[in-house]
Formats: structure tokens, sequence, C-alpha cells
């Protein structure tokens, strides 16, 4: 699939990005627990997109890697497609 035809509410999206960026890392708590969240934007051929990375995700991706989500979901936030 190419970033292009990633639809809001869909999923079962298999998609190799390039990453061009990530957020610092923010910390919360919900319920309770902590956590952190970062955005890292990832692109192909076709666009970019705005990716969500959970806790201990965040410190396995970084501008410059190459990565390939299998069986993920996009939504849209504020706007914008994720």
């Amino acid at each position: 699939m190419n970033v292009k035809d990633i639809k809001p509410k869909s999923g079962n999206i298999d998609v190799v990005l390039d990453i061009v960026d990530v957020s610092a890392p923010r910390e919360f708590s919900k319920f309770g627990k902590a956590g952190r969240v970062a955005n890292a934007i990832g692109k192909d051929e076709t666009g970019d997109v705005k990716i969500s990375l959970w806790n201990e995700d965040i410190d396995k991706v970084k501008a410059g890697d190459k990565i390939k989500i299998t069986n993920g979901w996009a939504n849209e936030w504020q706007g914008e497609m994720q």
C-alpha cells in the first residue's frame, strides 16, 4: 500500500516508510498509569503521514530509518491523517 491510498478509519495497512522526523517524547498519565508518546513523520514516493509511537516503540525509531508497518490502522485527528 502507498501513503496516498491510506484512508481514515481503515485497518489492515501494510506500508514501508522512510522516517524523516521524530518529535521529542511527551509523558502522560491515563487511568493512573504513566506512558510516553511521540509523533514521527514517515514518507514514501506518494506522500507523507504522521505516525504515533507509544512507549518502548519510541526508542526503536529514529530519523533516517526505513520501517515496515504490518496490519496497521489509520484515523484522522484534528483534520490530519495518522
